[in-house]
């Protein structure tokens, strides 16, 4: 893949700069690319997480009046509920992560509608799982059934709402801590879900999609596992990924899934 040759580089934004966007900035500046994250949104009491050559902006406002070519949402639903539209109409491009926030109905027409006033594109990052082309295409002759299922150690899922369901420090086997709709899941486990919440826009939706999440302290690693039945046959994938060392609840494929979807952004040839 070749990124356009660029006089004076793009400038690529953060909203927020936690693990995953750290990671992030990372990567990029020990690739090849010529890209690099400009700067970032955050509240000023943060200020100080961020890399001193970084560009800092405390209100929305700021960052939509530095035009910046792209801005990577690495935040929360909220962002993305209350900021992204803002963005979006100011005719900004934008790159999703938390994609769960897309559950809430109104969240994503707020978005279609705020893209298309601005004449702007959103991508939602696939996570890190794969096989969602497989989904979008088999969706086009039908699909009957999508199960996702995400295992992860008991340590992914403190700060949940299953601290308060199980005894997550003393679990001898896997626990299923949800079974239900994709679309509850995003509701209940807002930081543990963009996987499912992405296997939900590619498949069948967040209402027919059937969710798993199961804590097992027999892992090291976070699995993602995908069933889908429809017209075309039957599909099966499975990914184990080692998690951020910053933060156990997001797999590093995570985070380079993020990194592609800003390389196809400015490349010339897109597979």
């Amino acid at each position: 893949m070749t990124i356009s040759p660029y006089r004076t580089a793009p400038l690529i934004a953060t909203i927020g700069f936690g693990a995953m966007a750290r990671s992030l900035a990372r990567s990029l500046r020990g690739s090849a690319s010529g890209l690099r994250i400009a700067g970032c949104l955050l509240p000023p009491d943060s200020f100080s997480q961020i890399e001193p050559d970084m560009l800092r902006w405390k209100k929305v406002d700021e960052l939509v009046a530095a035009c910046p070519d792209l801005v990577v949402e690495c935040a929360t639903h909220a962002a993305v509920r209350d900021i992204l539209p803002q963005v979006l109409e100011a005719g900004i491009d934008v790159i999703i992560i938390s994609a769960g926030a897309l559950g809430d109905e109104n969240t994503t027409a707020r978005l279609e509608e705020a893209a298309q006033r601005g004449g702007a594109r959103a991508r939602i990052a696939p996570g890190a799982i794969g096989g969602l082309d497989v989904l979008r295409a088999a969706r086009i002759a039908g699909l009957d059934r999508v199960v996702y299922t995400g295992r992860k150690p008991p340590a992914a899922w403190k700060g949940s709402l299953a601290e308060h369901l199980v005894a997550l420090n003393s679990l001898e086997g896997p626990t299923v801590i949800y079974e239900g709709s994709a679309a509850e899941a995003a509701r209940d486990y807002p930081k543990n879900t963009n996987v499912s919440a992405a296997v939900s826009l590619a498949g069948v939706g967040f209402a027919r999609t059937t969710v798993r999440l199961i804590a097992d302290p027999g892992i090291t690693e976070n699995i993602h596992e995908i069933d889908a039945e429809g017209a075309f046959g039957r599909f099966t994938t499975r990914i184990a990924n080692h998690a951020l060392p910053d933060n156990p609840r997001t797999s590093w494929l995570a985070a380079l899934s993020v990194e592609q979807e800003i390389l196809r952004h400015f490349s010339n040839l897109e597979l």
